[in-house]
Parts: C-alpha cells; structure tokens; sequence
C-alpha cells in the first residue's frame, strides 16, 4: 500500500541550528555555545519565551561557562588539587571539627579581615582537603591565591636564591590575598627555611591572610625550627592572627581506597558467587 512504508526519506530530524549560525558563533568565539543551544531552544519553545528573555538565557550560559574555565585556569596557577572541592568533600566521613567555624570559614570574612586559619589534626583527616577547598572558593571569588606543601615552599626559596630572584619571590607571597602552606612542620626546617618563614609570617601579619596545616600543635613547632627566637616570634604572631580548627577522627583517605567487588576472587580475579537468581 502507497504510503505506509517504512522509509525514512524525508524524514530525518532537522538540525535547530543552520550552518550558518554556527559559523556566525564560532567566528565571534562563542562556539560553545553550539553544545548547549539546542537544549536551550527547546527549552524557550515549551515556555513560549520572548526573544530579550532567550537572549539573557543563553548569554548567561556563556558567561557561566566563561567563569568555570576562567576559574579552573586561577585554581590550577594558584597550586589548587582540582579534586580537593568543598562539593567533592565526603560530609559522612568518621572525622569530627567544629562545623560552625568550618562554616565561618568558607565565608572567606578571615580573607577580608587579613586574618588566618589553622587546620590542625593528625595524618590522614582530611586536612588539605579542608584547606584546598578554602583555596578554591578565593579563586572563584577571584582573591589572589597561592597553596604550597611547605617542604616544596622552602626549597623554590632556596632555588630563587641562586638566580637573584628570592626577593621577588618573597614579595610575590609576602602579597598574595591568601596563602595556603600544607603540611607544616612534617619535618624540621633548617636555619635558612626557618628565617624564610620568619619572613613570611612578619610581612603577611594583620596584612594578608594565610592558612597553614599541620598535624603538630603551635607548640610543637618550635622544636622543629633552627632558630628559636625568629621561630617563637612567627609562631605568636600567625597564632594570635588565626582560627584553630582541629580535626580528629578516622583517616578520611581510607574512604578512598579502591574496593574490589564481593563476587572476584582477589587473588585471581575469577567469580566465585553463583548467578542463581540473576539477570544476565
């Protein structure tokens, strides 16, 4: 019978969006618009939008987009772990702090008052994770930010040392709105790291903020720096300036480790469950 075959000639789905438009797009660097826009259109049909509403929805896009790629770019410059984020942080891990001065925290008001924060705990609670996340949120505020593993802070230090250019070094940290120095006091630092952070810490005081991890207390640090007098002066100016979180609870990095599945065997990766009752 005429007209009731299958084919399919004539009816193929039209594209929303002509080549000439993309064209148009690509040419005034808004192609990525093109990944979304269909969505959009179909979106603005069912809700009978006006053209002026279409408009500022598909330039808000694009502005949201800019801003997430822009961000990403600062974090990565600024030393930030992209997947160390206050969304990716599990909330039920077995690790216990003061959630209402976690809160105050990330409304970066310490940033703002030139202040600072400690993350203290021990080994493996979440620390960094915490401090980076702090990180993240500066950068998408677009506050000046720089996050160093101390041990990896001191030694670029020293390397500035030899070209000339630890002034300018020092000035660039001395300044940035916050400084993040992970992982303090792990191990000893000697007299040239300890006058470093001496520095450090006198220029930023009541001047810029600066968060520092550690799983030592404040007064354990001192032990652990060359020279006692710069070491107990930095030490009472970055405590008196800072929050004290502490952190306490089971390592949160155990959460993270892979799992194998109940039914492979771990030793030869062979099924030893049964497929009684299941679907293949």
């Amino acid at each position: 019978m005429t007209g009731t075959t299958g084919s399919t000639t004539g009816s193929r789905v039209r594209d929303p969006i002509s080549g000439d438009l993309k064209t148009t797009l690509r040419a005034l660097k808004l192609g990525k618009m093109l990944d979304t826009l269909p969505e959009r259109l179909a979106l603005a049909k069912q809700r009978q939008l006006g053209h002026a509403d279409f408009l500022e929805l598909v330039l808000a896009d694009e502005v949201s987009r800019r801003e997430t790629g822009s961000a990403a770019l600062r974090a990565r410059a600024a030393g930030l772990d992209a997947s160390m984020r206050i969304d990716t942080w599990d909330d039920s891990a077995a690790v216990h702090y003061d959630r209402q001065l976690w809160g105050e925290l990330t409304t970066l008001r310490f940033v703002d008052g030139s202040n600072g924060a400690l993350i203290l705990g021990p080994v493996g609670t979440g620390k960094t994770h915490l401090a980076t996340a702090l990180g993240h949120i500066a950068v998408r505020r677009r506050y000046t930010t720089v996050m160093a593993r101390a041990d990896k802070l001191f030694k670029r230090l020293k390397a500035a040392r030899l070209d000339n250019s630890v002034e300018t070094e020092m000035r660039r940290l001395s300044h940035v709105q916050l400084l993040i120095i992970d992982d303090f006091a792990l191990k000893g630092l000697d007299q040239i790291e300890t006058a470093d952070f001496y520095e450090l810490v006198v220029e930023r005081h009541r001047k810029a903020a600066t968060v520092v991890t550690s799983n030592r207390e404040p007064g354990e640090w001192l032990a652990m720096m060359a020279d006692p007098l710069l070491a107990q002066s930095a030490v009472d100016r970055l405590v008196s300036a800072a929050h004290v979180l502490i952190v306490e609870g089971e390592s949160y990095r155990t959460r993270q480790r892979p799992t194998i599945h109940p039914d492979n065997d771990p030793t030869t990766g062979a099924v030893t469950g049964t497929n009684e009752g299941r679907s293949l």
